[in-house]
């Protein structure tokens, strides 16, 4: 096995911001891991909030290279379980690795990743489209811009969000699912909600902040008119128990729970506690969001958008067209990266090993 890592900075098609910032530059690390004339790819971005950056990235696969390289594993559930205790404070590189693996892995078994991991791909759910926090005028721009697509994701956690809510809803009878990003209190979300199901909203992603007391957020379980899905409250597998009895759903987010092997789990531990599964993505690129998609089989909700927010990639496969998710005639997650060094605006090059 030969392990190569790429340094990849992306500008955003537009500005993208949240409650907690702006970012107009995506930058992640490519993974690949090689076997004969085989390649398997995976991603983790940068990002501020979890205080990961791309020279931590690199700097904690750098110190797994020799178990990688030269370890005895036979699958990718197995070299997750060889690297889960070193890289237990660095779950997006564990989960760049993870889907490196499952891509290659399954490139040389011929079978795609979701079949792989025993799902069947029947009827999956199409992919919600991200707005970010802009003047209305600007959010109304952005949705008009996306007009096919059936369903929003309208990020929020300004002092006028149901007045934004109202505004957009003038423009589409599309589905609108509201993230907060653990921006509101108790009272907001609440209030919020009834205001927010008048106006066709779906669901609520993390109202509240993750450090928020647990009597705080079944407050808000209890009494929310809409479904409380968490995001910041639901990390690692344990979490998901810990969510049962206080959100209605958990969005499941490789790279931070450590990639498709923990991720899989974890969907399928929230389906036994009869909870609405959803799998998220970050801004990324075509690799990170293939591998995510593998689990679609197993969702209510998807949020993974994450490529076509950039203005472009480095990748090709699985696609989207407004919304409705893909497959690319290939095995793995069905990635390959796109033959040049320099794609359009992003820059590709070798780290850590050439």
């Amino acid at each position: 096995m030969r392990l190569c890592l790429y340094r990849v900075e992306i500008p955003l098609e537009h500005p993208f911001t949240i409650a907690r910032g702006t970012k107009t530059v995506q930058r992640c690390l490519i993974v690949e891991l090689e076997h004969g004339d085989l390649r398997g790819y995976g991603e983790a971005t940068e990002h501020a909030y979890y205080n990961v950056t791309l020279d931590s990235l690199a700097a904690s696969i750098e110190r797994c290279c020799p178990t990688i390289e030269t370890g005895d594993y036979h699958s990718a559930a197995e070299l997750w379980t060889l690297l889960h205790h070193p890289l237990r404070d660095d779950m997006f590189a564990l989960a760049a690795i993870d889907a490196a693996a499952h891509d290659l892995f399954g490139k040389l078994a011929k079978r795609p990743t979701f079949d792989m991991l025993d799902l069947e791909w029947n009827t999956v759910p199409k992919s919600s489209y991200t707005i970010g926090i802009d003047s209305v005028e600007r959010m109304v721009e952005k949705l008009v811009e996306r007009r096919d697509w059936p369903i929003f994701k309208i990020k929020l956690g300004t002092k006028n969000d149901v007045e934004i809510i109202r505004q957009l809803r003038q423009r589409t009878q599309a589905v609108f699912r509201v993230d907060a990003n653990c921006g509101w209190s108790v009272h907001e979300t609440i209030e919020n909600s009834h205001a927010l199901q008048e106006l066709g909203v779906e669901f609520i992603e993390q109202p509240l902040s993750a450090q928020s007391r647990q009597d705080e957020h079944r407050q808000v379980f209890e009494n929310s008119v809409l479904p409380i899905i968490a995001d910041e409250s639901c990390l690692v597998e344990s979490d998901v128990e810990k969510c049962s009895g206080l959100f209605h759903g958990v969005n499941v987010k490789l790279s931070k729970c450590g990639g498709l092997t923990p991720g899989v789990r974890m969907l399928r531990r929230a389906r036994e506690l009869a909870m609405q599964t959803m799998v998220g993505c970050m801004v990324e690129t075509s690799v990170g969001i293939s591998a995510a998609a593998q689990l679609l089989p197993l969702l209510d909700y998807a949020d993974l958008d994450g490529a076509e927010l950039l203005s472009n990639d480095v990748a090709t496969g699985v696609t989207i067209t407004n919304g409705a998710m893909r497959l690319p005639n290939r095995f793995g997650n069905g990635v390959e990266l796109i033959d040049s060094v320099s794609v359009g605006n992003s820059q590709l090059s070798t780290l850590v090993y050439p």
